[in-house]
């Protein structure tokens, strides 16, 4: 075991030393005229270069595994014992180096998560009662208090205690902007205090953080396989022992030793079996450099067989950002009213219940009063008890169920607001209507040109699926030239019409934001969470979207496309390089050390190839301003 650490630490070294002996023993056969010496020299560079990767191969072997070491070992033994030195010298220098720069060019294919662990924290100044002092970040426990300064990162997820300031949340979103966080404001380790300063109390350390999380997920992510290096898996158990028994069978019909250890060096499948790994690394890695984390090749390959989209309205086409634009009162007690529905709203996270509670404090509404018992109805809306009352505030189905009904007065003015495109919430007292709230959403900025640019790279079908009402979700349809809507549904009714839309034959992406409806994104073939960085959403969804950005679906769709076309094309260029060989060899134009050569140059075509996802650009992002993660610095 030490022996083989002790080569691993010096392959390097090694190889260096056998070029240079290589290139003496040159010189001592053209320069010199000194044959024995040249001879001598390069089965020295032989045996040198021989060792570790024999050692490789054996290790492999103990485990059941036929490499391509192997492959390599046995050919150089073979030239080794007919004496053909320059051959086995040279087949042996040029696995090496080739080995060295494949290592090398493939670091740079992991940039992604080198660009994010440099980011990641590594000390925190924590308050104590004397001041503050300087720690390791794995010494910070939930609950205490870190001051951040300008410049300096956040060391902990958590909530804003004192201060203000303006951080930079690249590393979460891929996003490069500065966003002003103050008091009671959730922020993120990882990110950078531009300006200002932060105390913040945190709530999860270590690697609980969201960060941490994103750099676990794009790290696992990069090492799941597809479908395709699966298969190139099963494929190369067998390949490799297929060659060792063609290389005997050569031997044995043509009595050509030669001949039998050059099929062996040709029949080294390491283009093949590095062409689709190369990729799904590039690939993702470039998804999240832009805040997009996918989450495996398994994944990639899915989402480029997409052609149906479904989208939740609020907070995914919508901004989210609602707003009580309209108040009919049908009561004298508007203010005590509108107090009652905010407090039955302010147990709800939906962003309508949201809005309701910010129209009360701007409006100064009367005393909340205390709630008995609150019941949540999924998609409808809010059961209350308060007293000797029943409250009952939501949607029309929740009202339906309860058998309330509105009057003429009420229906119109319920109608006139939907016409209008704004959410309807309607508050009853007893069975009585007592409010109905217009609540307006603004429809996210170039989401119209991103879904016309997810139809120009195949996506044949969009579809909103919403409980709003019909008249508002048709108004938003039409605005964005949707294919099909369908409005007043429950969660457990939009989950059909996903399976629905599968059983048909479509391949389906939900969109969604990743908590409330986690149901329909674990039912469709890809669950795509946006602009959510919560456990929920990295634990439930297929692709994660830092940032609420509808171009950065659009680069998403488009990168799992190219990535799997650029996987193809490695498969190619590997398949036609041995065709290649092959043909070389039939034709006496091939022998060991140029086969080698050949196939060392054609894995690195393949890792060259697969670096041109590094950068991707769809057409639709070179008009977008450009948003990627940049290396912080203190």
């Amino acid at each position: 075991m030490k022996f083989q650490l002790f080569l691993t630490k010096h392959t390097n070294q090694i190889t260096l030393v056998t070029g240079i002996l290589i290139v003496l023993g040159m010189l001592s056969k053209y320069l010199l005229q000194f044959t024995l010496g040249y001879q001598v020299i390069l089965a020295v560079a032989s045996i040198i270069a021989v060792i570790p990767i024999a050692v490789r191969a054996w290790s492999a072997l103990r485990n059941k595994v036929f490499s391509i070491e192997l492959l390599v070992s046995i050919a150089v033994i073979g030239a080794f014992i007919i004496g053909e030195f320059n051959e086995s010298a040279i087949v042996t220098f040029l696995f090496l180096f080739g080995s060295y720069l494949e290592s090398k060019t493939l670091q740079k294919t992991r940039t992604a998560i080198k660009g994010l662990t440099d980011m990641s924290p590594t000390t925190a100044t924590l308050v104590t009662d004397d001041g503050t002092e300087e720690v390791d970040v794995d010494d910070v426990d939930e609950g205490d208090v870190v001051l951040v300064k300008t410049g300096s990162q956040v060391p902990v997820d958590g909530i804003v205690v004192e201060g203000n300031g303006y951080l930079n949340e690249a590393s979460i979103t891929g996003e490069a902007r500065q966003i002003n966080k103050q008091l009671d404001d959730s922020v993120y380790s990882g990110t950078m205090v531009e300006n200002g300063y932060l105390k913040i109390k945190a709530t999860q350390v270590g690697d609980d953080t969201t960060f941490a999380k994103i750099i676990e997920l794009v790290e696992e992510a990069q090492d799941t396989k597809s479908k395709a290096e699966k298969f190139i898996d099963r494929f190369a158990q067998y390949y490799t022992p297929a060659v060792l028994v063609l290389a005997v069978l050569v031997f044995a019909f043509s009595r050509d030793f030669r001949l039998a250890i050059t099929v062996l060096v040709l029949g080294c499948p390491g283009a093949l079996v590095i062409g689709a790994p190369v990729s799904n690394v590039a690939g993702i890695g470039n998804g999240a450099k832009r805040g997009i984390l996918i989450k495996g090749g398994e994944v990639v390959d899915t989402f480029a067989k997409v052609d149906t989209l479904v989208f939740d309205k609020t907070g995914t086409l919508t901004e989210g950002n609602t707003a009580v634009t309209t108040m009919h009162t049908y009561t004298n007690n508007a203010d005590n009213q509108l107090a009652l529905a905010a407090a039955i709203e302010g147990v709800s996270d939906h962003p309508l219940g949201q809005a309701i509670v910010s129209y009360a404090d701007q409006q100064s509404a009367g005393v909340a009063p205390v709630l008995d018992d609150t019941e949540t109805v999924k998609g409808q809306g809010i059961c209350a008890q308060v007293g000797k009352q029943e409250v009952v505030i939501g949607n029309q189905k929740m009202l339906t169920a309860h058998n309330i009904k509105l009057n003429p007065t009420q229906l119109k003015d319920l109608n006139d607001l939907q016409a209008g495109g704004q959410s309807t919430v309607i508050m009853a007292v007893d069975g009585q209507v007592q409010l109905i709230f217009g609540i307006a959403d603004t429809i996210r900025p170039g989401v119209k040109d991103s879904l016309a640019a997810l139809k120009a790279q195949g996506i044949k079908k969009l579809v909103m699926l919403t409980g709003d009402n019909e008249l508002t979700a048709q108004a938003v349809a039409n605005e964005l030239n949707l294919d099909e809507v369908h409005a007043n549904l429950l969660p457990e009714e939009k989950v059909e019409y996903v399976k629905k839309l599968k059983a048909a034959g479509n391949t389906v992406a939900f969109i969604g934001d990743g908590i409330n409806d986690s149901p329909s994104i674990a039912n469709a073939d890809i669950g795509i969470a946006m602009g959510s960085g919560t456990d929920v959403a990295i634990d439930t969804s297929d692709v994660v979207l830092m940032q609420s950005s509808f171009p950065a679906l659009v680069h998403a769709h488009g990168l799992a496309k190219k990535t799997v076309l650029n996987t193809r094309e490695n498969i190619f260029i590997a398949i036609a390089t041995v065709a290649f060989l092959l043909i070389g060899l039939i034709f006496g134009y091939i022998y060991m050390a140029s086969g080698m050569f050949v196939h060392e140059a054609s894995i690195l075509v393949v890792i060259f190839n697969a670096m041109r996802l590094i950068n991707f650009q769809t057409k639709f992002d070179k008009h977008q301003p450009t948003k990627t993660i940049q290396a912080a610095t203190a």
